[in-house]
This record gives C-alpha cells, sequence and structure tokens, in this order.
C-alpha cells in the first residue's frame, strides 16, 4: 500500500542525506512525503555560505529554503521550515504543540528524525525529544481523548553522521538503487554544505553493501539504514 512518509529533521539539509533515498522510494510506490525543518541551519550548517562578505542570516535562510525546496522537488516531496532557529534549537511549549500539529494534520503512515543522541551536533537530540513527544501527543498516546488523534505511525530513527557514537543500531536498510540518481541530483542542490556529498554518496554504497549481504539480494547497490523505534505488529513471523 502506499504510504504516507513525514520526515522532520532538525535543520534543512538533514533530510536529503539522511532519508533522501527512503522518500523518493516512498513516492516513487504511489505515495506521499512531506519534509518539514524546525531551522534552516542558518547559524550552524551554513559555513560556505557565511564565506560571502557582507552575508546577512535572512538571506542564508533564503539561499537555505531555496536549495532545501528544489532537494525535496528532486524527491517527490513538499517542503517547509518551522524557522524555529539553531544552534541553539530550543522547543518551548508553543513550538512542540505546533509540531504535534504538522504530524497530526499530514497523518504519517512513517514517520523519521534523528537519534536521541549525537555528542557533536546540540540540536539533533532536542530535534528527536521534540519529535517523539509531538509523536504522541499527535496520536493521543493510542486512546480516544478530548481533542482530535491519528493512527500512532511508525517511528524511524536515521543514520547519524557517527552512528557508532549516537546509539544508532541499523535496524532496516531501504534498497534506494531504483531512486538513487534522484537523491544524488538532491544532495547537489545543498551547495551550503558540498563536502557532505561525497560522505554520503560513499555512505549510500557501504550500506548497500550491507542490505545486499543481508538480503541475498545482489541487485541491491545503495541503500539507507534506519533505526526502528517501536515494535512491527504482524500476523505471524
Amino acid at each position: 500500500m502506499p504510504k504516507r512518509v513525514q520526515v522532520i529533521g532538525a535543520h534543512a539539509a538533514d533530510f536529503v542525506w539522511r532519508a533522501g533515498g527512503a522518500v523518493a522510494k516512498a513516492v516513487a510506490l504511489g505515495g506521499t512525503a512531506e519534509v518539514i525543518a524546525l531551522s534552516y541551519g542558518e547559524r550552524g550548517e551554513s559555513g560556505e555560505l557565511w564565506k560571502q562578505e557582507g552575508q546577512t542570516v535572512e538571506q542564508v535562510k533564503r539561499v537555505r529554503h531555496g536549495e532545501a525546496a528544489a532537494a525535496a522537488e528532486h524527491l517527490g516531496a513538499s517542503f517547509r521550515c518551522l524557522d524555529f532557529g539553531d544552534y541553539p534549537l530550543q522547543v518551548d511549549g508553543d513550538r512542540l504543540l505546533a509540531i504535534a500539529e504538522a504530524i497530526r494534520a499530514f497523518a504519517p503512515d512513517v514517520l523519521i528524525t534523528h537519534t536521541s543522541v549525537d555528542p557533536f551536533n546540540p540540536d539533533h537530540p532536542v530535534a528527536h525529544a521534540a519529535v517523539d513527544r509531538a509523536r504522541s501527543l499527535a496520536a493521543g498516546a493510542g486512546v480516544p481523548s478530548a481533542f482530535g488523534t491519528i493512527k500512532p505511525p511508525q517511528l524511524f530513527l536515521f543514520e547519524p553522521h557517527q552512528p557508532e557514537l549516537c546509539a544508532f543500531t541499523p535496524t532496516v536498510h531501504v534498497d534506494i538503487t531504483s531512486v538513487w540518481e534522484r537523491k544524488v541530483a538532491a544532495m547537489g542542490e545543498m551547495q551550503a554544505q558540498r563536502y557532505l556529498q561525497t560522505y554520503y554518496a560513499q555512505r549510500g554504497e557501504q550500506r548497500g553493501n550491507h542490505a545486499r549481504r543481508a538480503s541475498g539480494r545482489a541487485e541491491v547497490r545503495y541503500a539507507e539504514s534506519f533505526m526502528r523505534v517501536l515494535p512491527e505488529v504482524v500476523e505471524e513471523l
């Protein structure tokens, strides 16, 4: 069945590197995808843009929005930013409710966000905590309540930059071979972080190797890895 996939990241480019292939694959299979950034990453993740003389925060935001929107278009997804600011990303009560409403409004089957641990990025764990809590609010903890709720979406964590330091154990490999060129095109839009394009191209090949070994499917060339948070409910093993 076609799925509704929602990715919520701390910064504008997070979805491209870590879940771009999964998003494109879901859309290619007839699904719908939405990407939400909690910030543009204008302060901590736009180094190339700040090399330009006379640069301003607002101009960086405009560029980052254009990059992310173009990248999402390559993948077949919509993009929007809640513009909470970064370094530090802070989520108070009103912002938490805004995230919960975004989840409730889209009603995803699959929700993807950051790991709860990242010693090198102060915003990623904050995003995880906010999205995890907002998901519970949007789903009403699985019970009817005085406000509208949605069917609890499956929650997945995408692979962080240094997984061995972020309590990340891949439990799902997604074969993205058929949509690899779309991910490459999306990564190419993120000029503010050009240095990550080679890294994540290599990671796609590495995870493709792992997926081949785990599945025995020789045709798998590229993959993305995720960590499932909630148990999968099935009729049989």
